[in-house]
């Protein structure tokens, strides 16, 4: 897309630099900017209301399913983590550690003193903190099953950080439940990668596979790790949510036990499933262009968007006026079982200006209305998911009537539109020798340039050795990003020669 000068309104585009692209369209959209603290970030209104419409509709998603919202502790002590031996290993290095409780001021400056008794963690994870109240919780199989949720922020003291995609604080929700019986534990599992995948396709507009992680990518202490995987327009692989079977490891690090029903003391099964604010990340690179960030309709924080073009002050009232009830009766008219969200921008700006603003923070429909339009009872209309210069003239009334069908509509061909970009960057390969020249760019790439112009998804089968996958991610910077669910007909590993009993999907990954 490009603006009438021919110029596109995001520099680098994709094509030139996918990293810069993304950043700048973050900056453009006016979602978030980089803060004091390194690797944190200051969400901006429109970057927030589109995590607070994710939020709502998988907090429906989750109060269907019986579970409810509680909320623990930001600081964990270290005595709780060092229960759970795998865990604490997987997460020591990405820690914050809080030492001391009081500062005095000293020469001047202000000094950490009053060192604390036990060092506090700042949360990375809750599992441990979470265990400690649910054996408290937990007497009898009457208790369980136990279905907690909490949306809160994390800390996780990464060292490249990246907005929205891999800061040192993000914003998530975690579910952790506690069942009687390892098919209860092993049923939500999955039940909670369903509720991710299916939000993931119809409200995202994100497609996305689901399957298991391999051993060396599991999280630290599951039994098992399931995950959607999504591809991004630069082909890397995004992990977008992730379910953990935990077995029994953290129930007996903790001590939730029970009295089953035949009196005997016995561990609970334990889950925990998470969703972050990557999400805000993966919608950009999937869905956005060299013009900025397009928003899946049924996310969007304004759905519509009315421009005035007052080229007169004479007019000004008349059209602000003719706006306001056509604000009106668009926000009477539902969506995805909400009113639409409609919101007029009457800024003393030049329309077009306004209207570049809007098309770059990637809201659905726009409409422009100037006394010409109010003559013939039209608006001039653009989309979002098409050209900026493709805009026509329709009739109100039959604006109105359609908007939901039309915001639909969008949604849809943004689905479509991911999935064939996927379709076409998927392959499916058996020789070590046809992998690895998948996955290696051309002599001809321009050197430093960090935009993938080769690979994507690789369907190939693997024996399941991690030290393979290992060398194969030293050689390729590629891992397993899942094993798929779907059923799928048995082979050869082509590194290894062992028997595979399914193909994975390989990929560069975020």
């Amino acid at each position: 897309m490009s603006n009438a000068s021919g110029e596109t309104a995001i520099r680098p585009t994709r094509a030139e630099n996918f990293s810069e692209w993304y950043l700048e369209v973050i900056k453009a959209a006016d979602l978030a900017e980089s803060s004091s603290v390194r690797g944190c970030m200051v969400i901006k209104p429109w970057g927030y209301a589109l995590w607070e419409h994710v939020q709502r509709v998988l907090d429906g998603m989750f109060k269907a399913t019986g579970h409810v919202n509680a909320y623990f502790p930001l600081f964990i002590p270290l005595s709780l983590l060092e229960k759970e031996a795998a865990h604490v290993e997987g997460f020591a290095k990405e820690c914050a550690v809080v030492t001391h409780h009081r500062l005095e001021a000293r020469d001047g400056k202000l000094v950490p003193v009053g060192e604390l008794e036990e060092p506090l963690i700042v949360r990375p994870t809750s599992e441990t903190i979470i265990g400690e109240s649910f054996a408290r919780w937990v007497q009898s199989y009457r208790d369980l099953p136990l279905l907690i949720n909490q949306w809160a922020n994390v800390v996780r003291w990464e060292m490249r950080t990246r907005m929205f995609l891999r800061t040192a604080e993000f914003l998530w929700q975690e579910g952790h439940t506690a069942h009687a019986t390892e098919q209860e534990a092993v049923d939500e599992t999955m039940q909670m990668l369903g509720i991710y995948a299916r939000f993931a396709e119809e409200w995202m507009a994100l497609p996305v596979v689901q399957g298991e992680k391999t051993e060396s990518e599991r999280f630290p202490g599951a039994v098992r790790t399931y995950c959607i995987e999504a591809m991004m327009q630069d082909r890397k692989a995004l992990q977008a949510g992730t379910s953990h079977f935990l077995g029994q490891n953290f129930a007996k690090a903790s001590g939730i036990q029970f009295q089953d029903e035949k009196g005997a003391l016995t561990h609970a099964w334990t889950t925990s499933w998470g969703l972050s604010t990557r999400m805000i990340g993966a919608m950009i690179m999937t869905h956005g262009d060299d013009d900025g960030m397009v928003c899946p309709p049924r996310l969007a924080p304004q759905q519509v968007v009315i421009i005035p073009v007052i080229q007169k002050p004479e007019v000004r009232e008349q059209v602000l006026a003719w706006c306001t009830a056509l604000k009106r009766e668009l926000e009477a008219q539902s969506y995805a079982g909400a009113p639409v969200r409609v919101h007029l921008d009457a800024r003393d700006v030049q329309g077009a200006k306004k209207s570049w603003e809007w098309i770059k923070k990637g809201t659905p429909i726009r409409l422009e209305v100037g006394p010409k339009d109010i003559e013939k009872g039209a608006v001039f209309m653009g989309r979002r998911d098409r050209k900026p210069r493709e805009k026509q003239s329709v009739p109100r009334a039959e604006l109105v009537a359609g908007v939901g069908a039309l915001l639909q509509e969008i949604q849809d061909a943004l689905l479509q539109r991911a999935r064939a970009m996927r379709a076409e960057h998927t392959r499916v390969i058996d020789t070590k020798d046809e992998f690895y020249a998948y996955f290696t760019p051309p002599p001809t790439r321009r050197p430093n340039d960090p935009t993938p112009i080769h690979g994507g998804f690789a369907l190939a089968h693997f024996g399941g050795a991690p030290a393979v996958e290992a060398r194969i991610k030293e050689d390729l910077g590629v891992t397993v990003r899942c094993i798929p669910l779907e059923p799928g007909e048995p082979g050869t590993c082509p590194f290894t020669g062992r028997p595979s009993p399914k193909r994975v999907v390989w990929a560069k990954s975020y």
